[in-house]
């Protein structure tokens, strides 16, 4: 016996007065009513409605069953429109994983906006860069890929781009530019800290494929697992390194920073949004996301542009 339909079905026969008005309400048959209030009492062990051919009547039983339930029935109704609220309303609060880089470069210049479009969302951003994150405990989890995506994880693709080389004009003065990607290994160079147990090496691409990759044993006189230090390190004229053109378009355009070895690049990346799981999206959750895809894929066709007048 469904024991809450069974409790509704009671409360609908007192208020409509008759099994037959309660089932029109219910959009039930008269005697589907009949059997669920039944079960109720059988269940009860107790009458709760005295039954004649002109009217029902409550027992004193019904009379306090019927109190109790009545409370219960609107409990379980706020609190279904309490969690209602939560997933459609565009309000509560945010929880988003990124790591260091995508925290401070994608996601932190956003934020002012989105707080003006949707000031009752509240936003907490946890930033990590170590192991595989617990995708389950974020709304929105930021993953960056250079190599493909787990297919089991559910994801929306946020933005593509791909990685250039650049160094400050102090550097060029100093030593040079190279002209081919083989000159590459007797420069300094800089470079984010490879997993364990993968290769060092640098792979250069042709931007519109038209050459052979070229794969180049690079020894770093700075290797960092933090992409702001070598940033900051290759605009004061330590070396050579490898960035988003996202994060370098601002340098690029001011200058800070030149590119090498252009129209070679150094990857294709991607950035993907994980969420927990495809179904009950909240409102506010969609709504981040919404804003997210639209202002990076507009801040990162601005850098495209940039970079391809270097």
């Amino acid at each position: 016996m469904d024991r809450l339909l069974s409790m509704r079905v009671f409360e609908r026969v007192v208020d409509e007065g008759s099994f037959a008005g309660a089932a029109r309400v219910l959009d039930l048959s008269a005697p589907v009513v009949t059997r669920l209030v039944a079960d109720l009492e059988d269940h009860l062990g107790t009458r709760l409605l005295q039954r004649s051919t002109r009217r029902l009547a409550l027992t004193e039983a019904g009379q306090d069953y019927l109190n109790r339930v009545r409370s219960i029935l609107q409990d379980i109704d706020e609190a279904h429109a309490a969690t209602t609220a939560s997933t459609q309303e565009l309000a509560g609060l945010l929880r988003v994983h990124a790591s260091p880089v995508l925290a401070s470069h994608l996601v932190a210049p956003l934020l002012a906006g989105f707080h003006e479009r949707y000031p009752r969302i509240r936003i907490d951003i946890e930033v990590d860069n170590g192991g595989d994150p617990a995708i389950e405990q974020f709304d929105i989890t930021l993953i960056p890929t250079d190599d493909g995506f787990d297919g089991d994880v559910v994801a929306r693709r946020v933005l593509d781009s791909h990685a250039v080389l650049v160094a400050s004009p102090a550097y060029v003065r100093r030593r040079g530019l190279p002209r081919t990607p083989q000159e590459l290994p007797q420069h300094d160079c800089l470079r984010v800290k490879p997993p364990q147990g993968r290769a060092r090496s640098w792979r250069l691409l042709a931007e519109d494929g038209s050459m052979p990759a070229v794969d180049l044993e690079i020894e770093p006189v700075l290797a960092a697992n933090h992409t702001d230090t070598l940033l900051r390190a290759a605009m004061d004229g330590v070396g050579i390194t490898s960035a988003a053109v996202d994060l370098v378009a601002p340098a690029l355009s001011d200058g800070s920073l030149v590119r090498v070895l252009a129209p070679w690049i150094t990857g294709r990346l991607a950035i993907y949004a994980a969420l927990p799981s495809r179904k009950f999206v909240p409102q506010r959750t969609r709504a981040f996301l919404d804003y997210l895809v639209e202002k990076s894929r507009a801040q990162a066709t601005q850098a495209l542009a940039v970079c391809a007048q270097c």
